[in-house]
This record gives C-alpha cells, structure tokens and sequence, in this order.
C-alpha cells in the first residue's frame, strides 16, 4: 500500500549502489517516470516538462509560447475554486493525449465502423452473459470513445474521488497557522492555494491524460468511470493494444466487451456497491493527518512570488500524511471490494467467454499479468489514494467465486451481492473453502423485520419452526 497520495511523498531514498545508483536515478527522472503518473514528472517524455509541471503546461517556451505561458500563469494564481483547478486539469489532459501514447499511437476520431463494431461487441458480449450470471443487462447502450472522449465523459467521477483527499491535503495549509495570524497572512494563503490547485489539477491532468492511452474502457479501475448504463470501448487503444498478440482483432474487441458488459451488470443492480467503494475513499480523505511541525516550518521559508519553490517543497513531502487506524480500516474495506467486484467478473467473463472463444485462456492470463506487472490503473490508482490493489487478492477472488459457482450455482452466487454483510471479506479470501461451504445467511426476513419495526407494525416476527411450537405450547398451558 503506498502512503505517497498524489505523489507527494519523502525525498528519495538514498540508493544502495551510492553515486552509481544516484546517476541511474537521475537519468531515470528521480524514480517520478512512468510508475508514477500522478508524479510531477511527465510520464513517457524526456523533454521539457518531464521533470517541472510548469514545464509541461507552458511547452518549450519558445517565443511564440511565452503569450499562452503568461496567460496560465494568470490563470493559476487567480483561481479562486476547490481543492483541484479543474480547468486545468482538462486542459493538461487534453494535451497529454494529443502528443500521443508511449507506444507511438495517436488518438482520433471513432469513424463508424468502429462504432458499429464496438456496439455489435457489446450485443453479443450481454448475450453470452445471460448465460454466466443472474444479474441482467446493465448496459442502455454502447459508444466507442476515443481517447480525447474517455477524458471529457470520465473527468466528472475523477472530481468525485480527488476532491475529498486534495479537501482535506490542502486545509491543512491554513490549519498550521494560529487563527490571529490568518487574517493577517491572508493575501499568501489565497496565492498558495491557488497554486495548490493548480499543481493538483496538473498532476490529475497528467495521470488522466497518461491513463487515456492505456484504458479499454470506462471500468478498467474497478469503479465506474463513465456515465451509469453505458458501455463504453476505446477501439484506439484495443487495437493497440491487441496487435502483437497473435489473436483475432475481433476476439480482443469481443473479450473486453465482455469485461466492460460484466462490469455495467453489477454496477447497474448492485445499488449499494457505487457508494459503498466511494465512502470508502472519502473515510481515507477524512482520516488524513499531516504533519504540522514539519509544514509549518516548510511555509515560513516559502516565497510566494517564486512558484518553483512551492513545487519543490511538494515534491520534497510538504503535505506527507500520517497512516491513521481509520484510514487503514477505510483501505482495507476498498482493497476487498473492489477485489471482490474484479474477480466476479474475472470469473464470470471467463464462464462465457471459454467455451466460444478460442483465445479466452491467452486473452485472461495476458490481462490478469498486465495487472500484476504494475498496469496504469493500479499505479494511478495507487497514487491516487495510497492503495496498491494487490493481484494476489485479484486471483483469491476470482478462485472463491468459481467455487461458489460449483457448490451453489449461478443464482446462489449472485445473491450473496444482494447485502453487503453477505460478501465474503478479506479472511474468506484466504479460505474460500471455508467460506463456500459455511452456512449461507439469509437477510430477508432480518430486513422485513426491521422494516415492521420502522413502521410500527404490531405483527409476530417470522420466527423459526421451533419458536412458534415454544409459543403455541406456552398457549396450551395457559388455557
């Protein structure tokens, strides 16, 4: 589990091969490249910005630059919004996807071909699925995004997850200062935070801009992304990334449409799930702690006219938070879920896909070593709110829910998603034996109870067969 959210974090350790390790470090962007794309750094570019995110918004800074420079830079200092500049957020996105993936693919428009194939994909993928789960449809309709589009559609749920830990990181830089002195210093603290949201939105910006060129769609992360009831494909990045794998483009295509179906199925007739997941970071958020001593001499020593000195203090771990018990708890909760929702569609998408696709072992093991090598949505994830999910978890769940699978069928399986109390947890993943063979529980009638409880309801609870013998046999002997 990583404790550097939005990459901010202690210098880099010293390295163990001394002043070798330190020219491989510096030649590497200082350990801020690819693995961190929520680091100030430009992941993939070795020019200008890759290690200063002025840099990157502001270009070479040629002369015919210096106009749109000068402007940012007004805009940055004078935005007055939240915790994150989304705006510029936005606009680093745009430009990080219109320079291009890391593998050399350029974005553009979906033509209609790849439309049509991308909703003939997800026709198909619901049909092969009404074999494999109970949960129906969840998809309304199906687009093919392009990368520039993926941005635009999934930048409202991005708000959603930041704002609550980039809230709470950034009021810690009001909170180290007495309460007399912040009407005093309040021309700085304003410059500050609006610097403040403006790295923030240039560091999101990156990441989504980055994570644009890797995504098959709109749940890659396990959460969803895009808007409820849309399966949405990215045919720019299947392609990419299905070229070299000696499989059919449209077996590719076909299998992460079942993947992104799966998804929309559960997300769509699990109503709790969505907030369960996303209370889940907004208990990390609430749980922050920084260290005030050490920020509070960090800021008597800054100058706000001089915004490179604030971006270093960043870099150097100004705002590096403390672990709390609540929000290991809150981690550990939304570690085991969105295991849980990966590998019931792991396990799902590979009962329908095996017996009619060919390539549906190579298509599940490529996928499932892409997320144990360290994929973009695990490291931007990670980043973003210092959780690292752990393939291992990926791989028990996705065991445990083929098991439940065999032992109670399809129906059985799907129900235990009717009450979050029914999941198994992180204990059940490490004994899936023990969990599939337990006594299954059965919350119904716990619910029409508390119901009638609410509503006053003055009937008998339902009570079991040898309750009620007890009761009409304590009837008997009053009579």
């Amino acid at each position: 589990m990583s404790d550097t959210p939005f990459g901010f974090g202690l210098p880099p350790e010293e390295p163990d091969d001394g002043d070798e390790g330190k020219k491989k470090d510096q030649q590497s962007g200082g350990g801020q490249g690819p693995a961190n794309p929520f680091g100030f750094g430009f992941p993939g570019a070795g020019g200008p910005g890759a290690d200063n995110p002025l840099a990157a918004m502001f270009g070479s800074m040629n002369p015919n630059d210096l106009g749109a420079a000068f402007q940012q830079l007004g805009q940055m200092l004078s935005y007055e919004g939240g915790p994150v500049n989304w705006d510029m957020a936005k606009q680093i996105a745009r430009q990080t996807v219109s320079q291009g993936a890391p593998d050399g693919s350029k974005d553009s428009s979906v033509g209609p071909a790849e439309r049509s194939g991308v909703e003939e994909a997800v026709r198909l993928s619901d049909l092969w699925l009404d074999d494999a789960t109970s949960l129906p449809s969840g998809a309304g309709s199906a687009v093919a995004w392009s990368r520039a589009e993926w941005v635009e559609a999934t930048l409202p749920v991005w708000k959603e997850l930041v704002d609550p830990v980039a809230e709470r990181v950034g009021a810690a830089m009001g909170d180290v200062l007495p309460e007399e002195m912040q009407a005093m210093a309040g021309p700085l603290i304003g410059m500050m935070r609006s610097m403040g949201g403006a790295m923030f939105g240039t560091q999101i910006g990156q990441a989504v801009g980055v994570l644009a060129g890797e995504v098959f769609g709109s749940t890659d992360i396990g959460l969803p992304l895009g808007p409820a009831g849309r399966a949405a494909l990215l045919p720019v990045n299947i392609e990419a990334f299905g070229k070299d794998l000696g499989v059919p483009k449209e077996e590719v295509r076909l299998y992460l449409a079942l993947r992104e179906a799966a998804h929309q199925r559960l997300f769509a007739h699990v109503p709790w799930l969505r907030s369960h997941l996303f209370g889940a970071v907004e208990g990390y958020a609430r749980g922050i702690k920084v260290d005030t001593a050490k920020l509070e001499d960090v800021v008597g020593q800054l100058d706000p006219s001089n915004p490179e000195q604030l971006q270093d203090a960043l870099q150097q771990g100004m705002f590096q938070p403390e672990d709390t018990p609540a929000q290991k708890a809150a981690l550990a909760r939304l570690e085991t879920a969105l295991a849980l929702v990966e590998g019931w569609v792991d396990a799902v998408v590979h009962a329908a896909a095996k017996p009619r696709l060919s390539s549906a072992d190579a298509l599940r093991e490529t996928l499932r070593r892409r997320r144990a090598s360290g994929g973009p949505a695990e490291q931007t994830f990670a980043t973003l709110i210092g959780l690292e999910l752990r393939p291992r978890r990926l791989r028990d769940a996705s065991r445990l829910w083929a098991s439940l699978t065999d032992a109670r069928g399809v129906d059985g399986r799907d129900a235990l998603w009717a009450h979050p109390d029914m999941l198994p947890t992180a204990s059940d993943l490490d004994d899936p034996d023990g969990f599939v063979h337990r006594e299954q529980m059965d919350f119904s009638e716990l619910d029409k109870m508390l119901g009638e409880a609410a509503g006053g309801s003055a009937e008998k609870p339902n009570l079991t067969k040898d309750e009620d013998k007890k009761d009409d046999d304590k009837g008997d002997s009053a009579e």
